[in-house]
């Protein structure tokens, strides 16, 4: 159970830093981080982190697939949660 939340907690920090670095590499003109991989990280239980950093760099927000999609994921992975834990 111990290292599930150690899980948890790496995954969103992972994804909240990938969105930074996308929006940075966004500004810069730089290669991007593919969409796909941004949904998957939310998909595989960082989309805590994946909403944080959407809305702390204003990244992703215009778009409708990830203003639906991670939000929708993020519900999902909370009801499991609790039906887990119960």
């Amino acid at each position: 159970m111990k290292y599930f939340w150690y899980y948890l907690i790496f995954i969103n920090l992972f994804a909240f830093c990938t969105y930074g670095i996308d929006k940075w590499k966004a500004k810069k003109g730089a290669w991007r981080v593919p969409e796909k991989t941004l949904l998957i990280l939310a998909l595989i239980g960082g989309s805590a982190g994946a909403i944080a950093g959407m809305m702390c760099f204003r990244h992703k927000t215009r778009k409708a697939k990830f203003m639906i999609t991670v939000p929708v994921i993020f519900v999902v992975e909370v009801i499991l949660l609790i039906i887990w834990l119960l």
